[in-house]
């Protein structure tokens, strides 16, 4: 199935933080790899914190998510980005999240198709999609990312185990 074909899932507004053992177990540079990735998400979607809960202008308190690992799955063919998550998955508790992203416009369907698939099975903790988003890597921000893996388009996603309880 083709990406283009893929409707885009984006759960509400989140609040988007780094979970603190992500923080203190990565480098700063992958750190620093993950917010500007982050920083391609649309603001209206997504905007990152270090504090939990975040208010907007009308008041509105969004969902935090915790991030607690990522899947760098650029310039790996399809199932290799699904096959990265499963294993990644292992390691997320219920509640955390888990950031993936992919260049293989494969991965979309793929990806979606295993968290829908978590949900109508009786998994101990279902997989919600919370964002699949598909952002152009051309602004000047991610010119380093870009020259590194000549790609122009990045598939994001975001997946969190939810509590079956």
């Amino acid at each position: 199935m083709s990406a283009d074909n893929q409707s885009i899932i984006v759960q509400g507004s989140h609040a988007v933080h780094l979970s603190e053992a992500l923080s203190d177990t990565l480098p700063e540079a992958k750190q620093q790899a993950i917010r500007q990735l982050l920083d391609l998400l649309p603001a209206d979607i997504f905007s990152a914190t270090d504090n939990g809960k975040l208010n907007d202008s009308a008041g509105l308190t969004h969902e935090t998510i915790t991030i607690k690992d990522m899947v760098d799955g650029r310039g790996l063919a399809c199932p290799m980005p699904l096959l990265k998550t499963k294993v990644a998955l292992r390691h997320v508790a219920a509640g955390e999240s888990l950031y993936v992203v992919a260049t293989d416009p494969n991965s979309q369907a793929d990806i979606t198709a295993f968290c829908e698939q978590s949900q109508k099975t009786d998994t101990v903790n279902p997989l919600l999609l919370v964002i699949n988003q598909v952002t152009a890597a051309n602004s000047e921000e991610t010119t380093v990312i870009k020259s590194k893996y000549s790609v122009d388009t990045i598939y994001h996603f975001i997946i969190t185990k939810t509590d079956s309880n």
